[in-house]
């Protein structure tokens, strides 16, 4: 593969910090404190075409690859996580999942809404009492005329408030059948369609995580996204470019760390001279920078594979487990260089930090990527 940086994604990241000095970095410690989920930063990020990044020009997205959607969601990351995780949600999963399997009329329907930001999308998987084992999901929807009913509910569900069109797998035969569950597209304001509880969380404090709560929803029977039966199979097939875009997530935190704690090192002195110049910094640092160019190359290998329509879920799966990890250990050392001024709300470092963690948890926990990788290497 090619790892020239491209014009595209030379011009996307100047655009972002352009946007971000203004709109994002101003606002960053208060969005944080209060959790508030910034609505109107995503109808401008809309504007400037960062959430349809991957959507053909065709239904009014940006027409481009996952290589300019990874720089994206690292950009934006650098400046707030939180911003780029939800932009990635709305990207991969929702408006992904119907890219990758609405009919011409859905996609007509929704993807020019979801990419302009008109509307915010959210995409509804995880349940109580299902999170890795999402083939025991209790909701169901039953056949009722030219309808469907939805019962049930659906946590630790990004956008659960505010978006505004959200993709749901639920069940639709028994429990455990791969082939069991059927995706549905419902809009806000669909009788019987609320959200529920808003998490109070440790980190991605300004990226919205709710309840959604489905009690004789009925949704019409041109809703259903493929085939009835192929929800599940088409959730793993979403979540394998989600991967990608975790990962994207976990490299801008890495790198928002790693930036922090150099120029602090650089600049700090103790006993004489800059900390950056004892040799217990300088390795610290050195190992940050080492683990960031792996995560990176990891990351945009995997991309590279999804651009060409190549399998990739042990690239995928690589990628997001690494990196991941990576933004943990990368964030941790960052407090460490920093000290006491590291554990204060004053220093970036406490945020990237307390957001790092969901990384390893959100779209497949680490452990579920070990699985995957062991799966795809053994066979």
């Amino acid at each position: 593969m090619d790892f020239i940086i491209n014009e595209n994604q030379n011009m996307i990241a100047d655009m972002i910090q352009q946007f971000g000095k203004q709109n994002i970095t101003p606002f960053v410690r208060d969005w944080d404190d209060t959790q508030t989920f910034p609505v109107e930063v995503f109808k401008k990020l809309g504007e400037l075409g960062l959430m349809g990044v991957l959507v053909p020009t065709e239904y009014g997205g940006s027409g481009f690859s996952y290589t300019e959607y990874v720089t994206a969601i690292e950009q934006l990351s650098i400046l707030h996580p939180s911003i780029g995780l939800s932009m990635a949600a709305h990207n991969s999963l929702c408006t992904g999942h119907i890219l990758q399997f609405g009919n011409e009329k859905q996609k007509q329907k929704w993807l020019p809404k979801l990419a302009s930001a008109e509307c915010i999308g959210a995409w509804g998987l995880t349940e109580h009492n299902t999170g890795s084992d999402a083939g025991g999901m209790s909701t169901t929807a039953v056949k009722n005329g030219n309808e469907w009913v939805l019962n049930g509910a659906k946590n630790f569900i990004t956008h659960a408030i505010s978006g505004d069109v959200t993709v749901v797998i639920v069940r639709t035969g028994e429990k455990g059948d791969s082939h069991g569950m059927t995706a549905f597209v419902v809009e806000k304001g669909t009788l019987g369609f609320t959200s529920g509880k808003k998490e109070d969380k440790l980190g991605m404090r300004a990226s919205e995580t709710a309840e959604l709560v489905f009690d004789n929803c009925r949704v019409p029977e041109e809703n259903i996204l493929g085939n009835v039966g192929d929800g599940f199979v088409q959730a793993m097939k979403v979540l394998d470019g989600g991967r990608i875009s975790i990962g994207a997530l976990s490299l801008g935190i890495a790198k928002g760390a790693y930036f922090a704690a150099k120029e602090y090192a650089k600049e700090r002195e103790q006993f004489g001279k800059p900390i950056a110049h004892f040799q217990a910094i300088a390795f610290k640092l050195a190992d940050m920078a080492t683990e960031i160019e792996v995560s990176e190359l990891l990351i945009y290998s995997a991309a590279d594979k999804k651009n060409k329509g190549e399998r990739m879920t042990l690239e995928g799966a690589m990628a997001k487990y690494y990196s991941s990890e990576v933004a943990v250990k990368v964030a941790t050392d960052a407090v460490q260089v920093l000290g006491g001024y590291g554990y204060t709300k004053d220093f970036s470092v406490e945020r990237f930090y307390r957001d790092a963690k969901l990384c390893t948890i959100g779209e497949g926990t680490s452990e579920i990527q070990k699985l995957v990788i062991a799966k795809q290497i053994i066979g």
